[in-house]
C-alpha cells in the first residue's frame, strides 16, 4: 500500500516574510497535500504570539486528524512552549519523547509514535515514526543523532521493522545521512531538496529517511504558492510504499 507523509517546520504558524500569525495558511497547505501522516516541528502551546493556542489540537481538529501526539522541546521565558508533533490518519498506539539534548545547549528531542496502519489487504502493521528537530551546529547535530541511534526504543527495533525518520535536520552541509543514518541501515532521498527559506529556498535543511520494510517512492517540496508565506520552511511531501 502507499501512504503519504508530510514533514513540515511550521514556525509556530508565523509567516517567514510578513511575520504574521496565520494558522489557516499552514492548515490549508497541509490540507492541499492530503497526507496520511504529518510530522511537524516548532508547534506552539500556550505562547502569547500564537494567541495562546494549543496548535496540535487547533490544526488536528481543523484537518480532521483524530490521532495526534505532541511533546515540548523549548519553553519561552514569557510563557508557553513549542515542540514536535505527529498527526495520523491511523491510531497511535504508543508515544514518547526521546531527549537528545547536548549538555549546555538548547533542549532538543525526538518524538516517537507507534502508528498502527491499516493496509490494503485489511490487516494492520506497526510503523515507527520519529519526528526530530536538530541543533544549529554540526558538532551538536552529530551528537544528537548519535544519542538518538543509541536510544530506546530505536536501538532495539528489528532491521526489517518499517521506520520513518523525518524533520528539520538543520543539515547545512548534507553530511548527517552519510555519517550516521546510512551506516545504520537507512535509505535517504535521491538528492537534497532545498526547503529554506520558504520564499526563495537555498538550503536543504529538511529530510526524510526510511529503514526496514518500507520504500521511499517519491519526495518533493511543496510547490503551493501559499506555502511560501505560511512558514519559513517549505514542507516535504513523500510517497512511501508499505508491503501489505
Amino acid at each position: 500500500m502507499q501512504l503519504r507523509l508530510l514533514s513540515y517546520n511550521i514556525h509556530k504558524c508565523i509567516g517567514g516574510v510578513d511575520r504574521r500569525y496565520r494558522p489557516e495558511r499552514v492548515e490549508e497547505t497541509i490540507r492541499h497535500h492530503a497526507p496520511d501522516l504529518v510530522l511537524m516541528q516548532e508547534v506552539a502551546n500556550g505562547a502569547g504570539r500564537p494567541r495562546w493556542h494549543r496548535q496540535i489540537d487547533l490544526l488536528g481538529d481543523e484537518l480532521g486528524f483524530r490521532h495526534r501526539t505532541w511533546f515540548p522541546n523549548h519553553r519561552f521565558r514569557s510563557g508557553g512552549e513549542y515542540g514536535n508533533a505527529v498527526l495520523s490518519r491511523w491510531p497511535i498506539t504508543d508515544t514518547e519523547n526521546i531527549d537528545v539534548t547536548v549538555p549546555g545547549t538548547k533542549q532538543r528531542s525526538v518524538l516517537h509514535a507507534r502508528v498502527r496502519v491499516r493496509t490494503d489487504a485489511g490487516r494492520s502493521r506497526t510503523v515507527h515514526v520519529f519526528c526530530l528537530h536538530l541543533g544549529l551546529t554540526e558538532r551538536i547535530r552529530d551528537l544528537q543523532l548519535q544519542s538518538f541511534l543509541r536510544s530506546h526504543p530505536f536501538a532495539g527495533l528489528h532491521h526489517e521493522t518499517p521506520i520513518l525518520v523525518a524533520g528539520d535536520f538543520n543539515d547545512v552541509w548534507g553530511s548527517l545521512g552519510r555519517k550516521h543514518l546510512l551506516p545504520a541501515g537507512f535509505r535517504g532521498m535521491p538528492s537534497r531538496i532545498r526547503t529554506f527559506p520558504a520564499w526563495a529556498p537555498v538550503q536543504a535543511l529538511d529530510a526524510l529517511y526510511v529503514r526496514g520494510d518500507a520504500e521511499l517512492v517519491h519526495v518533493h517540496r511543496s510547490r503551493l504558492a501559499l506555502a511560501t508565506r505560511a512558514s519559513d520552511h517549505l514542507p516535504l511531501v513523500a510517497e512511501l510504499e508499505l508491503p501489505s
